[in-house]
């Protein structure tokens, strides 16, 4: 019995120490592994890093790829976005104390569109077809002249007037063979605008539906600010178009009335170029009007000068009265924001990236004003005032 219990406790303390040994070298195990969990996790998170950034680089390249495609989409839901009040405004319309299915007032909203192109060019059209075939006929005639005035300039001479006669007779030898050859190119911006029609009646028709669909994308918390937001830039761009269409309308009118008063030739024709060249803010103008001035300038010179006084006039009516009126309350953008936007449209995309550059600057400002820029408490400043 004595030797019994003297056994137990050796063994028990035996036992003690084995249990002790194995817990401090399971410790000991685990603390050696610890570490070894940490490059795991690291490793899975760069590669989640790595994937999101191939991801990202190949839709970018795969966006870049479809620019043009993307960009009729864009300009399609631009003018779906200034005509969906117009089409609610006909949906309006009472036929038996029922309203206008949304598709009917888009049929009404085509055939009014189309009645009025079909008139413009039945009536406004053939004068501006006169005077650009008269341009085509006297233009190698009047170039020779033109060349000899530019002559008298100062430092014509340092220009290359003589280089530049040839490049301009070559230009204009070529100029059929240049229509022929380009007739493909021009029946592809056809097919483009049929394109861009049928986005936008499609955009007009099922336009909630894909507003519905791209919000339902976002987390509730902050579904209502995006949804306040885009209502914002929605406004903002239909205004905008809006407005712009308003600028072009009274520079092309003004334009036809100084040009006649002038007695410039082609006066129509130059006048509705001035109206359609509105369409990009501050430069489309001014390319129109250094040709106005060429042309006039192969009469006489004083005819030269009214033609840059007569512009000079309306730029100043326009910035002093027309913008502040009818733009300024639409898109509310700095000039310099708008050059700047115009430059970057034009370098991505050319006259296409000017067109959209601006409504594009605006809806950008909208959502900056929204997300980023952080705007004073009112009553923190009376405080601390």
């Amino acid at each position: 019995m004595t030797s019994i219990n003297g056994i137990l406790p050796s063994c028990i303390t035996r036992q003690s120490a084995l249990f002790l040994d194995a817990y401090h070298w399971r410790s000991h195990l685990e603390a050696d592994n610890e570490p070894a969990a940490f490059p795991s996790r690291q490793f899975r998170e760069t590669r989640k890093h790595i994937v999101f950034t191939i991801a990202l680089l190949v839709l970018l390249g795969v966006f870049w790829t479809i620019r043009h495609v993307l960009g009729i989409v864009y300009l399609s839901g631009l003018f779906a976005v200034v005509l969906n009040p117009i089409v609610a405004q006909i949906g309006k319309i009472r036929i038996r104390e029922k309203h206008l299915p949304k598709a009917a007032a888009v049929a009404v909203l085509m055939v009014v569109l189309l009645t009025g192109l079909t008139l413009f060019f039945w009536i406004g059209l053939p004068p501006v077809v006169r005077d650009f075939r008269n341009f085509l006929t006297d233009l190698p005639g009047r170039i020779p002249a033109l060349v000899g005035k530019l002559h008298k300039v100062p430092m014509a001479d340092k220009i290359g007037m003589d280089d530049l006669n040839n490049q301009i007779t070559g230009t204009l030898g070529h100029f059929a063979s240049y229509v022929v050859s380009s007739l493909p190119v021009w029946a592809e911006h056809l097919l483009d605008v049929l394109t861009a029609v049928i986005l936008t009646v499609y955009f007009i028709l099922e336009g909630e539906e894909v507003y519905q669909f791209f919000t339902s994308l976002v987390v509730p918390r902050s579904r209502v600010r995006l949804a306040n937001t885009l209502l914002l830039a929605e406004e903002r761009v239909s205004r905008w178009l809006l407005g712009q269409l308003a600028l072009m309308a009274c520079v092309a009118v003004y334009s036809i009335i100084a040009f006649r008063i002038i007695n410039v030739r082609y006066y129509i024709l130059l006048g509705l170029m001035m109206g359609l060249t509105n369409i990009i803010p501050v430069a489309g103008n001014l390319v129109t009007i250094l040709l106005v001035a060429l042309i006039a300038a192969a009469d006489s010179w004083a005819k030269c000068g009214l033609v840059f006084a007569a512009y000079g006039i309306y730029v100043q009516f326009e910035n002093a009265f027309l913008t502040p009126r009818i733009m300024k309350s639409s898109v509310d953008l700095m000039g310099v924001t708008v050059l700047i936007a115009l430059l970057c449209g034009t370098a991505i995309s050319g006259i296409p990236g000017a067109l959209v550059a601006v409504p594009t600057a605006a809806v950008i400002v909208v959502f900056a004003d929204e997300y980023l820029v952080q705007h004073e408490d009112p009553e923190r400043l009376s405080v601390l005032d």
